[in-house]
């Protein structure tokens, strides 16, 4: 472990993805410092080393640089298995591992949308990041913030294909992950039962510093699904102590309707999203649940995060793919998980997750 720890976090304190980060390193208990990308300096070296401009970035003792925190995360537990957060148990690893890349990649929208579009999170938040990441750069604060506000709406709202006739529909995915969390945390203290697991530190991603946090998303979590905003307090505050791989056994019938929404909204858009990497679009107007975002981004790294879920149920052992397609297809999720061939893309080809990045995963 000296070769691993202490580490140094690279990021914000208002990060989806350095939230997420943190907390698995506190449920395990290990020793790490936390350092705000404050200048252009930082995010150059960072690309340098990792080949990606994003966050969190990591050093190791030993100097290496890590990054992506799905990666990350699965290599970390490698090394130091105990306190345990990812489940030993086959089945309940899989279906860890596809609640994770659901809350990475499909609840990143409306996280962002709550943040950037309502001109309250535009004020805090713009104020916030410009203090934090260009606390360096030699120009005044009200362009700096101008800055933020800007880039942060073009690319990660209007520019994933939020728009005034869709909005609704993206926010009623918070609202109804709010619902699905608050019924399986009137059973149990966490998701998969009396201690944290991979589902928990996944869903803190937009859950902490995303929703519970921002100005709009935070009053409607403290209103309406006061269990969720108690679920993050406790799990931020539950340290190695609480962190007991004291789970129930096999999947909870309560993941069910989340596990619905899996099958018929999140891996289809990226079967979409398959589709136009394939054409070789930058852009393209995607449909999920019925539901149309124009001029979306495309980005190659979640058709990867598509081939990993199928290489994750390939591995499974018998019987646990018996179980684990039984429920993949009870809940819709079967057809859409290999409904389109996935184009060969070069994310993370010949490199070694979570040791340097591709660039094209942005």
């Amino acid at each position: 472990m000296s070769a691993i720890f202490p580490m140094v976090v690279y990021g914000s304190d208002v990060s989806y993805f350095t939230g997420k980060l943190e907390m698995y390193l506190r449920l395990k208990g290990m020793d790490y410092t936390f350092e705000p990308m404050v200048s252009p300096r930082v995010w150059n070296r960072i690309r340098k080393e990792t080949g990606v401009q994003q966050m969190p970035a990591c050093t190791l003792a030993d100097g290496r640089w890590v990054t992506d925190t799905t990666p990350l995360i699965a290599w970390l537990e490698a090394q130091q298995p105990a306190p345990p957060v990812i489940p030993a148990d086959p089945l309940q690893r899989f279906f860890s591992l596809l609640m994770e890349d659901y809350a990475d990649e499909w609840l990143w929208r409306p996280a962002m949308h709550y943040r950037w579009w309502y001109p309250e999170g535009r004020a805090a938040l713009g104020w916030h990041l410009a203090a934090e990441l260009m606390a360096e750069m030699p120009l005044p604060a009200p362009l700096k913030r101008a800055m933020i506000r800007r880039r942060q709406l073009g690319g990660f709202v209007t520019g994933d294909g939020v728009t005034k006739a869709n909005c609704k529909q993206v926010e009623q995915a918070y609202h109804d992950n709010l619902a699905w969390l608050s019924a399986m945390l009137e059973e149990r203290p966490y998701l998969l039962g009396n201690s944290p697991s991979l589902a928990d530190v996944a869903f803190m991603g937009p859950m902490f510093r995303h929703f519970s946090q921002d100005p709009v998303p935070a009053e409607i979590m403290r209103t309406t699904a006061p269990r969720v905003w108690e679920w993050v307090a406790r799990t931020w505050a539950a340290g190695p102590q609480g962190t007991r791989g004291d789970w129930v056994s096999g999947i909870p019938d309560d993941w069910g309707p989340l596990l619905r929404d899996i099958g018929a909204t999140y891996l289809p858009y990226l079967c979409e999203l398959a589709e136009a990497v394939r054409a070789g679009r930058q852009r393209a107007d995607l449909t999920a649940g019925g539901v149309t975002y124009p001029g979306a981004r495309i980005s190659p790294y979640r058709v990867w995060c598509l081939a990993r879920l199928r290489e994750e149920f390939e591995a499974l052992p018998e019987p646990a793919k018996e179980d684990a397609r039984a429920l993949l297809e009870r809940h819709g999720c079967w057809e859409p998980l290999w409904r389109s061939d996935l184009p060969e893309t070069d994310v993370n080809v010949g490199l070694d997750p979570p040791f340097r990045g591709n660039a094209t995963m942005v």
